[in-house]
């Protein structure tokens, strides 16, 4: 049954309406001759409604070409509840009127209401024709529903209408919405005949599917025979570029087809040269659109999150409030993202704020919570996030794999497996949400919990486990030292395991210091991922370790000859609106010598408790003093002595790291919490460790 509020009984519609007309006193008679003009020239509900007064007055309602036309322009003024509500006591099997408010449901986005009014339409032994499939089709590529996509395909075929442009220019629409490429592009291949509009549907499944030079070669194809390309095509190939030299010359094909104004292709071409790296020149291309629209503007503000310039981001959505243009959820989404690279607290509030000021401006206010959430588990704060979720008049399974996953990455992983149950007993997980709870009961070493999970996806919700799964599975049982076992399950495996399988393995192998486990994780990352330079130096650490120097320096001299570079460390904290950037060894600071002399009386006091330099983390060819020297130099000890420095006594300390943070800073870390009774919260590429009276919250496993 279909779930349209409809705002006004239509029983009670005939004895109003004739009261509207007859006191307002307006409006020309409606006869058979003036019936569809009057109706597709009335802009207004109230004046279609007094249209449609005079109609039943008239009986013209009862010709259903006239009432057709009348339950369309209900839809086309956003009255579909009252147009559906019309269409229900017509109770009429023409087809030209079901496809007038089927139509209508996909333009008013009620795509789950389409499919069920399709399902009746065909139970009712109705006919749909080639205007009927492709907003079906439609409906279910964005629904992502493709079992009911399948069906209506299998419909298209057994009407005849497979050869049909506009049906077959959907169903190849659909299919990539849906994560498909080989059914579009068989789809595409068998067609006799290709139109511009089957040409842009294919382009547009190389983009959903990342297929992305197929995409290129597809819309030079399209060239080559021929075909003009419109909006559409040019919107398409756009979005599949990542390289500028080719960015250059699909803008000069816009260009050459008169597109250069096209404010909707400037905005994808500002998208294009970001995802080029180019992001000097997607804010030439925004500084010369004169009359900038909030997509414009959003563009832009993601474009610097993209490129990783938040506080670019954050300085031009600052900019366009001035303008007082009013952010939609694609504007505050982008300034989440910013905020969620800074891992600023404050500034997570204000974005917060702004999303609950705003928060009546757009319809996917789920997507905006549900990263709010995101963005407050980054900033540090669950207790923040879990207001917002509890607090969420409605929750889809991206919002509860959010939350769990928070819980996971901060440590919690008990309370991570509770909410995961209160999932199950309403919402179905996916494969997100099973990555969100294994990952979670890894971090907490909850070995039982996380196989319980792992087994029940596929018998109990039809999940197939992924390479991502595998290697949660895997880091669970390397974080409980069966090694052996984690080799056995990756050999038993049922796909080939992934970049992510191995390094499980290997970082594994690193907390347990086996070094013949390491070397068999790291052969295998070595021909998967060759430039990744973060394997050969947790490698390399590992031989330190244990003292095999020259295993060490083989390691480092592969690395360099493949051309592998290892990022670069820093370490930011935000002190008094301000963003603080540190490297190891660093001297720019104006506080440096404060900062030093500090660092030194800080080393001194956790030395006295017990702390021991653990010199495996820097080179082995420098003297003793010097290592340890080098240690206290990293980024992560320099900002947290700095946050020492400029923060009151009892404040939690939170600074971010952008690789993951070092043994023996980690160490030293818990051995500061200890001495100065203050919190420190680290976030790193991996999770994050809460420090707290010398204990880490992720058990000294990360």
């Amino acid at each position: 049954m279909l779930k349209l509020k409809i705002k006004r009984p239509v029983r009670l519609f005939y004895s109003y309406s004739c009261g509207l007309l007859s006191n307002r006193q307006a409006g020309q008679p409606v006869t058979p001759d003036s019936c569809i003009s009057l109706i597709k020239n009335s802009n207004f509900l109230l004046t279609l409604k007094t249209i449609h007064a005079s109609m039943l007055r008239s009986h013209l309602h009862l010709n259903i070409f006239f009432f057709t036309s009348l339950i369309n322009q209900y839809t086309l003024l956003g009255s579909i509840s009252y147009a559906y509500s019309l269409f229900s006591i017509a109770n009429s099997i023409d087809i030209f009127l079901w496809n007038v408010i089927i139509r209508g449901l996909v333009d008013h986005a009620h795509y789950r209401e389409c499919l069920l009014l399709y399902r009746r339409m065909i139970k009712l032994g109705i006919k749909p024709n080639n205007y009927t499939f492709p907003f079906v089709i439609k409906a279910c590529g964005c629904l992502s529903d493709l079992g009911f996509g399948k069906q209506v395909h299998r419909d298209v075929v057994a009407y005849g209408f497979e050869l049909d442009s506009f049906t077959a220019s959907s169903l190849i629409a659909m299919y990539g919405k849906c994560g498909t490429f080989e059914l579009p592009r068989k789809l595409f291949d068998k067609m006799p005949e290709r139109t511009v509009i089957c040409w842009n549907a294919m382009i547009g499944a190389c983009f959903s599917n990342q297929r992305y030079d197929d995409g290129e070669i597809l819309f030079w194809r399209m060239l080559d025979e021929g075909f003009r390309p419109g909006r559409a095509a040019i919107l398409n190939v756009m979005g599949c570029v990542r390289r500028e030299i080719d960015a250059d010359k699909i803008c000069r094909v816009a260009v050459d087809n008169g597109f250069d104004l096209d404010q909707l292709v400037q905005n994808a071409a500002m998208g294009m040269y970001s995802k080029c790296g180019r992001v000097d020149l997607a804010r030439g291309i925004f500084d010369g659109i004169s009359d900038k629209d909030i997509v414009t503007w959003s563009n832009m503000i993601e474009a610097y999150s993209q490129a990783d310039l938040p506080l670019q981001s954050l300085a031009l959505f600052k900019h366009m409030m001035l303008q007082n243009i009013v952010p939609d959820s694609v504007t505050l989404l982008s300034v989440i993202r910013a905020c969620t690279i800074l891992a600023s607290l404050r500034r997570a509030h204000a974005a917060h704020n702004m999303v609950i000021v705003t928060g009546g401006f757009f319809n996917n206010q789920i997507t905006v919570e549900t990263a709010a959430i995101d963005l407050y588990v980054k900033c540090g704060s669950l207790t923040y996030a879990r207001k917002v979720f509890d607090r969420m008049q409605e929750r889809n399974v991206i919002s509860w794999s959010t939350i769990i996953s928070g819980y996971g990455m901060h440590g919690h992983g008990r309370e991570a497996y509770n909410l995961f149950n209160e999932m199950k007993a309403s919402i179905k997980p996916d494969h997100i949400a099973f990555v969100s709870i294994l990952s979670a009961c890894s971090h907490s070493g909850l070995i039982a919990e996380g196989w319980e999970c792992f087994k029940s996806m596929t018998p109990e919700f039809g999940v197939i486990p992924r390479t991502e799964h595998y290697a949660c599975m895997v880091d669970l049982l390397g974080r409980a030292g069966k090694l052996s076992e984690a080799l056995d399950f990756i050999n038993r495996m049922p796909i080939s395991p992934d970049t992510g399988v191995w390094g499980s393995l290997l970082g594994a192998s690193r907390i347990h210091s086996n070094v013949e486990m390491a070397e068999m994780a790291a052969e295998a990352l070595f021909k998967l991922d060759k430039w990744n330079a973060g394997r050969y130096v947790l490698l390399s650490n590992i031989y330190l370790s244990r003292g095999k120097t020259q295993d060490a320096d083989r390691i480092r001299a592969l690395m360099k000859n493949r051309g592998a570079r290892k990022i670069s460390g820093h370490t930011t904290i935000e002190m008094k609106d301000k963003v603080y950037t540190f490297v190891a060894g660093d001297r720019s600071h104006p506080q440096t010598d404060l900062i030093y002399s500090e660092l030194e009386r800080v080393m001194d006091r956790i030395r006295q408790e017990g702390y021991t330099p653990d010199i495996n983390f820097v080179l082995h060819d420098v003297e003793e003093e010097t290592k340890e020297k080098m240690l206290y130099a990293h980024s992560e000890k320099l900002a947290i002595v700095f946050g020492l420095l400029n923060s009151k006594p009892n404040s939690v300390i939170r600074i971010t790291k952008n690789l993951r943070i070092c043994g023996d800073c980690h160490t030293a870390t818990k051995f500061i919490t200890k001495v100065t009774r203050r919190e420190i919260i680290v976030r790193d590429a991996r999770r994050f460790h809460h420090f707290k009276d010398g204990t880490c919250t992720c058990g000294d496993y990360w």
